[in-house]
């Protein structure tokens, strides 16, 4: 009889993050991360169920090295990749292109497809596919399944995934509108729905995934019909540093008249731009205390001119968050909640409240004092004559791929509790 057990990896370009469930009863006997892979002194956390967490730096050269370092550490605790409990890996992969709309078993055909898509992934999935070949190193006899942050929104209807360019370039180069962040607004819309209860395919819900990368979707009875990511993750809300939408023509105006070469206009708009570039802080946190020590009366011209450029960013966020909302109200034409999720979305109560502002036509409206309290689930922070309803939903991503990775192995129908 198979185990219960899922390992959950996700291979960065510099970082192994690791998490072990058991979807028994949705426990998590171990997690951790190793970090700064391949530079000369690397960083690993192991921190079992209840226990002490273990740290050390070494160097860690490459992905092989970092997962038979995972591997070990769950050894000691006797929970290997030999345990028979162990029922599979989950491995998450940023790209699947528009053939995988499912977690998908990984073979030696998948892994060509993964790595045919490179060109629209450069960052991710060559990283994932590192981790993915080395876990199959490690344990060949184990069943190995890769899940998409792309899959859920392949239901995208086609005149919302098409850009209009030339068909024919488009297809020749895989040019189209992906989204990300997948596996997040999947559990997020499911969990909204319960937290109304009421089934997700009666529920319409836009989801905000606001952490350091930032996505919206608009998802109709638990299908995604679209979704603020596009081709790449750039497309879309402000985020922590990159720019979002954007007038195509200030790449070519950058190029003509900067002299900015294809990669430096890259790192500007993917590393430089979003909150960093317009106020020189990615952390909400810091932009909302910097906002805030320009409330009264104390500083000099110096924390003045911090705050009003901190001030401008979040206006400059919030407004394009905004209009996304709006923008899935006509997509959907019925919501029936709107759910805040991530970093940001769980924990910023003065973006959610500005996010809403001015949108009580619709329906959506938030409690002042439900959301400034804090709280560890999900959660409603609409008064309950609120016609949208509106929610903060802690995302777990991690559960969400050990619940397809556990489904698809074993044939289950379990849903993240």
């Amino acid at each position: 009889m198979r185990g219960t057990r899922v390992l959950v990896l996700n291979s960065g370009s510099s970082s192994v993050k690791y998490q072990l469930l058991d979807m028994a009863d949705h426990s998590r006997p171990a997690a951790g991360i190793v970090e700064r892979i391949g530079e000369r002194t690397s960083y690993l956390r192991h921190t079992p169920a209840g226990g002490t967490p273990r740290e050390r730096e070494e160097a860690v050269d490459g992905h092989g090295a970092a997962l038979e370092a995972v591997a070990a550490e769950l050894a000691r605790d006797g929970l290997g990749l030999d345990s028979p409990e162990l029922a599979a890996i989950g491995h998450r992969v940023v790209h699947g292109g528009r053939r995988f709309t499912a977690p998908t078993l990984v073979d030696d055909e998948v892994l060509a497809e993964i790595e045919r898509l490179v060109p629209v992934a450069p960052l991710h999935n060559p990283a994932n596919l590192a981790g993915i070949r080395t876990a199959l190193g490690l344990a060949p006899g184990l069943p190995q399944v890769a899940v998409f942050d792309t899959a859920f929104h392949t239901t995208m209807p086609e005149y919302a995934a098409r850009y209009a360019i030339d068909p024919a370039v488009a297809d020749a180069h895989r040019v189209r509108r992906y989204g990300f962040h997948g596996t997040s607004h999947a559990y997020v819309s499911r969990r909204t729905a319960e937290l109304l209860g009421r089934e997700p395919s009666e529920v319409n819900v836009i989801v905000l995934h606001l952490g350091n990368g930032a996505s919206a979707s608009a998802v109709a009875g638990g299908r995604c019909v679209d979704t603020s990511m596009g081709l790449t993750p750039l497309e879309g809300l402000v985020m922590g540093t990159r720019s979002g939408d954007i007038d195509p023509a200030v790449v070519f105006h950058l190029a003509r008249v900067a002299g900015m070469s294809v990669d430096e206009i890259d790192t500007l708009l993917n590393k430089r731009s979003g909150l960093l570039g317009l106020c020189g802080d990615n952390d909400m946190r810091e932009v909302l205390r910097r906002m805030d020590s320009g409330a009264g009366d104390a500083g000099g011209a110096g924390d003045a001119e911090s705050a009003a450029s901190a001030k401008l960013a979040f206006d400059v966020y919030v407004h394009r968050l905004r209009k996304y909302i709006g923008a899935y109200f006509a997509v959907l034409g019925r919501v029936d909640a709107v759910a805040f999720t991530a970093g940001v979305g769980e924990n910023a109560a003065p973006v959610r409240r500005a996010a809403v502002a001015g949108l009580e036509g619709l329906g959506p409206v938030v409690d002042p004092e439900l959301n400034e309290a804090r709280g560890g689930g999900p959660r409603l922070i609409s008064p309950a004559s609120a016609r949208v309803a509106v929610a903060v939903v802690p995302t777990d991503e991690e559960l969400e791929i050990a619940t397809q990775t556990y489904a698809l192995v074993t044939g289950a129908t379990a849903r993240p509790g």
